[in-house]
């Protein structure tokens, strides 16, 4: 296929009133909180892949490094002729590596950010015209269904995810998201997925409140997403990121810090921000080689194998589910 036609892009990304409920819900919170999945509109995808180019951020550098120097082994492991799966596609920098290897006898990428998956997808499926490309813009948080494709007989299905995604999810909700992912991939599936290790607490520091202001600006922008998309009159300047490490929960928190006191309207709500008050946006949990893999036994998994780095920043584990 030379690219993406109607028949091939499959449409599920959740309408303005599921982003509305989420907003207008989370703010009504006493610890008010927003899902990170709403960062990823137009804008908030292009500041995500100028995030990974940053020098502080190591997370995506050393993922690709990974996958071109192990990926003949990732794909021994998966097999010939299986149905790739990618949560998460972004700008498909990695997914190229292991598609080369690999040669699935089809790709289904899924994303929430229409704009970067359309664009993802269209590159694909020209730059490999003998794999079969489907995109589904889904939340992939959620329980769903793969479109069918024609044509194919998979060997087995494969999940990838990669990028530490899984970090994002509160560990509960990572099991629950990885006892999803077994479903999906069925009896004899197979999933890689990227994992973020515990590391120097002044390096997670630095990835993640670079100094260009790059995550500061990604942070932001989903206020100015809120007041474009739902008529909020948030005064982004009255807000600044704020992001740490909190070593009990082993994980990075993102915050959107208010710098005083203010109301906000949103469909024809109002909601009060004292002075230093925040919207938690996002976590991105840190794990350790045997956390990870207990985290995916409870899902139902069987971790097979786990690929690390020289500097033990990050890991890609190899998941099967029983035959």
């Amino acid at each position: 296929m030379s690219g993406i036609d109607s028949h091939q892009f499959h449409d599920l990304h959740p309408d303005t009133e599921n982003f509305r409920a989420d907003v207008l819900s989370g703010l009504a919170q006493p610890r008010k909180a927003l899902p990170p999945k709403y960062f990823y509109d137009a804008r908030g995808s292009e500041l995500f892949e100028a995030i990974c180019d940053l020098p502080e951020y190591y997370p995506t550098r050393t993922e690709l490094a990974m996958m071109q120097s192990s990926t003949q082994d990732m794909a021994r492991r998966l097999g010939p002729d299986c149905l790739l799966i990618e949560y998460g596609a972004g700008s498909g920098r990695k997914t190229r590596v292991l598609i080369e290897a690999l040669a699935p006898a089809a790709y289904v990428a899924i994303d929430i950010s229409r704009t970067a998956l359309r664009q993802c997808a269209a590159e694909l499926a020209a730059a490999y015209p003998r794999v079969k490309v489907a995109a589904v813009c889904a939340d992939y948080s959620r329980p769903m269904d793969l479109p069918q494709i024609s044509g194919i007989a998979p060997r087995r299905r494969a999940i990838y995810f990669p990028g530490s995604t899984i970090g994002n999810f509160t560990r509960p909700d990572a099991q629950a998201f990885l006892r999803h992912a077994r479903e999906l991939a069925g009896a004899g599936g197979a999933m890689l997925v990227g994992v973020d290790l515990k590391k120097d607490p002044a390096r997670l520091h630095a990835a993640y409140n670079d100094a260009q202001g790059v995550t500061a600006a990604f942070n932001l922008n989903l206020l100015t997403r809120i007041n474009h998309e739902l008529g909020g009159d948030f005064d982004v300047a009255a807000f600044e990121h704020h992001a740490f490490y909190d070593p009990v929960e082993g994980r990075i928190e993102m915050h959107l810090r208010s710098l005083r006191e203010q109301r906000v309207r949103i469909a024809d709500q109002i909601f009060t921000f004292a002075r230093g008050e925040t919207i938690h946006t996002e976590n991105s949990c840190k794990y350790s080689v045997e956390e990870f893999a207990q985290l995916a036994r409870a899902a139902g998994f069987t971790p097979e194998h786990c690929w690390r780095d020289p500097e033990n920043l990050f890991s890609v584990h190899y998941l099967t589910v029983a035959a």
